[in-house]
């Protein structure tokens, strides 16, 4: 980790709020199903990155699909960076190919939190194994504030990472997912800037797209 990246985690717990119960709160308010990049220490000493979705609620919850570097990861360190990030391209990378890194927080990081996690449940979809996980923020900082906009370019994005992910699943009808990955191929190309178009390619280099 980085001298300013420990600057940044020493004062995270001063910067996060804290409730009434001294629990340190999330750095910014969640509803319905929130996407994020969580990252998490490998046995190989570097950070993974991947897209995962935070279910709103008290705790909030997620789940992992399959045997991923992810789930492992959570077993075995119990514990991992929650970021929010606006970059498609970063956004791309960590859903659909296998990102490591030295350093856990992302540079298009705007908010991140460092969780600790817990198996609650876990079953069978199809032939997915899935396990769910309450994730309980310890430490959490905002790097940078900015105006949102909109962008449905983006939106596209992350859709057609949900779509190209499950291509190789027989569970899910490919001609229909492939027809959404077209709608949102087009969606990019009409509302889109220039991450989301690189952002696109990157969804077609990391699956059978």
């Amino acid at each position: 980790m980085s001298d300013e990246r420990d600057a940044a985690a020493d004062n995270a717990v001063t910067d996060g709020k804290v409730d009434g119960t001294g629990l340190v709160e999330w750095p910014v308010a969640l509803s319905g199903v929130t996407e994020s990049v969580v990252t998490t220490l490998g046995p190989n000493g570097l950070w993974n990155a991947a897209a995962l979705g935070l279910h709103a609620g008290d705790p909030v919850t997620a789940r992992t699909w399959g045997n991923t570097r992810t789930r492992r990861n959570f077993h075995r360190q119990g514990e991992g960076y929650v970021q929010f990030v606006d970059d498609p391209v970063d956004f791309a990378e960590a859903a659909l190919s296998i990102v490591e890194r030295e350093d856990p927080i992302l540079a298009s990081a705007n908010a991140w939190a460092r969780v600790t996690v817990e198996r609650i449940d876990s079953g069978c979809e199809g032939d997915t194994d899935w396990e769910e996980w309450t994730l309980r923020p310890v430490e959490s900082t905002i790097e940078r504030e900015t105006v949102p906009t909109i962008n449905r370019g983006f939106g596209a994005v992350v859709e057609a990472t949900v779509a190209a992910s499950r291509l190789a699943v027989p569970d899910y009808d490919e001609s229909e997912l492939r027809d959404r990955l077209a709608y949102c191929a087009s969606v990019v190309d009409r509302a889109g800037g220039p991450r989301e178009r690189e952002a696109l390619e990157r969804v077609r280099e990391h699956s059978s797209w």
